[in-house]
């Protein structure tokens, strides 16, 4: 999603980035170092902070990165309801997981409402949805085809697949995880 978010930024163009459950920042430092303004939300304090050190390991203080500690789906809906507006979201959501007041978060029973809340943040011309799911019985077609709905009326492509790492000892190939992406 760089060369996405480069090349808009290069059009003198702000590109907006929200990144959901994101861990230790690896996705929004990269949004940022392209030129993003990014929104990194997960619902771990410890997480958020190890983010923030991250961005200072990576020489990244002075981009502009907002770091919330939230529900994903809670923080999503208030957005929603502001009409606060991203170009670009990452989603690499647990299987499972609490909120930060104790919100239950199932992979399989949440996604379908993160992904509508998600929609009605997107802006009039997005540039990129990313999800990733690990750990998961969900093929790649499943979150392709909750993508394409989400998606639905705006012009792109929807790739999906699965990352996969190789065993050292034999070679075969191990699945990791699944993922789709939506770009413009």
């Amino acid at each position: 999603f760089s060369h996405l978010i480069q090349h808009e930024v290069q059009k003198s163009h702000e590109v907006n980035v929200l990144n959901l459950f994101g861990y230790t920042g690896l996705a929004s430092l990269a949004a940022a170092a392209a030129g993003a303004r990014v929104t990194h939300v997960d619902a771990s304090k410890k997480s958020v902070n190890w983010a923030r050190e991250n961005q200072a390991l990576s020489n990244l203080t002075e981009k502009p990165i907002r770091w919330i500690v939230d529900d994903a789906l809670k923080f999503v809906q208030r957005e929603a309801r502001r009409e606060v507006k991203y170009d670009g979201i990452i989603l690499d959501p647990p299987k499972f997981g609490r909120g930060p007041k104790g919100e239950v978060w199932e992979v399989y029973k949440s996604l379908p409402n993160l992904f509508e809340a998600c929609r009605a943040c997107l802006s009039e011309h997005p540039l990129f949805v990313v999800t990733t799911l690990y750990a998961v019985r969900a093929s790649a077609i499943h979150v392709a085809q909750g993508m394409e709905d989400m998606m639905n009326g705006f012009r792109g492509k929807i790739e999906m697949g699965e990352l996969v790492a190789r065993e050292q000892s034999a070679g075969r190939l191990l699945s990791q995880a699944v993922y789709a992406r939506w770009e413009r």
